[in-house]
């Protein structure tokens, strides 16, 4: 039997998490001294409603690794004998070496064990990293053996193409994701930024002027990036506005003309946290 894991910031849906029994370790989220876990103590709307009124920025941590360890041994215990977890970038957090260090000690407390620990480092971030996670589980479930699903995941995590467009800079100053200079510019000139992953990095890639720019940039990089025999789903991300998602979604299916799954699933706490109120996000499997 193989047990799935990951961090917070995948993102995913209750319902998927639920759907093929995946354990998150949370991240914790740091507003104004008082310490939440990331989708345990607070909820995306709930934070998106408070963020525009907090003194401070919130400020993120990573998953300890007895919060890692915590959901292993509870696998091993139901009977798991290889267990995957797939982690956010290293280049952008300190998740994968925490699960590192939580397999390091699973060994050295049980050196005899047989159990398989395989830790993803994903080179993505939010639903990047889920896109390869709800891909793992579907392979599981279509009877995919443990070496096959490490396989597809060391092969694929590089080519999981990520947008991101944020509605205020603001959020990504704060988090010391882009400079104030950067961010005055795109202020006079009225432009949202699109962001990718480079290098396990978040890189802006593009500058359109209005939402509609934006996601008119994300259906034609789609039509021109997509590799149509992997890309059996998209996911769709939002913050707080979900008809803007919706409107993605049509145009994927519209002017695309994509007739896979196209799932839409809010960014958690601790993503929001970095992009703030307005961002909208898509992924799928790149050429």
């Amino acid at each position: 039997m193989i047990k799935i894991l990951a961090d917070s910031t995948c993102d995913l849906s209750n319902e998927v998490l639920e759907l093929y029994d995946i354990s998150l370790a949370p991240l914790t989220i740091n507003i104004e001294g008082k310490l939440y876990k990331d989708r345990v103590d607070i909820e995306p709307n709930d934070f998106y409603e408070m963020l525009e009124g907090l003194a401070e920025h919130p400020t993120t941590g990573m998953p300890s690794p007895e919060e890692y360890l915590k959901i292993i041994k509870k696998a091993v215990k139901d009977g798991c004998e290889e267990i995957l977890c797939v982690c956010m970038s290293s280049g952008t957090s300190g998740a994968y070496q925490s699960a590192v260090i939580a397999k390091d000690y699973f060994y050295e407390e049980s050196p005899d064990s047989a159990v398989k620990i395989h830790i993803v480092d994903s080179k993505c971030m939010s639903h990047g990293s889920g896109w390869l996670i709800m891909k793992s589980a579907m392979m599981r479930e279509q009877g995919a053996s443990f070496e096959e699903i490490i396989n597809f995941n060391e092969t694929y995590k590089t080519k999981v193409k990520h947008f991101l467009s944020v509605d205020d800079l603001n959020h990504l100053i704060k988090s010391g994701r882009l400079t104030n200079a950067s961010a005055f510019i795109g202020k006079i000139l009225m432009l949202k930024p699109i962001m990718t992953m480079k290098q396990g990095k978040g890189a802006i890639v593009a500058k359109e002027r209005g939402r509609n720019k934006v996601l008119k940039h994300y259906v034609q990089e789609f039509i021109k990036r997509n590799d149509k025999e992997m890309t059996d789903f998209i996911l769709i991300g939002y913050t707080s506005d979900k008809t803007v998602a919706e409107t993605l979604q049509e145009k994927i299916r519209e002017e695309a003309g994509f007739s896979g799954a196209i799932h839409i699933m809010q960014m958690g706490v601790s993503v929001g946290t970095h992009v703030g109120p307005g961002a909208i996000s898509m992924f799928f499997i790149e050429k």
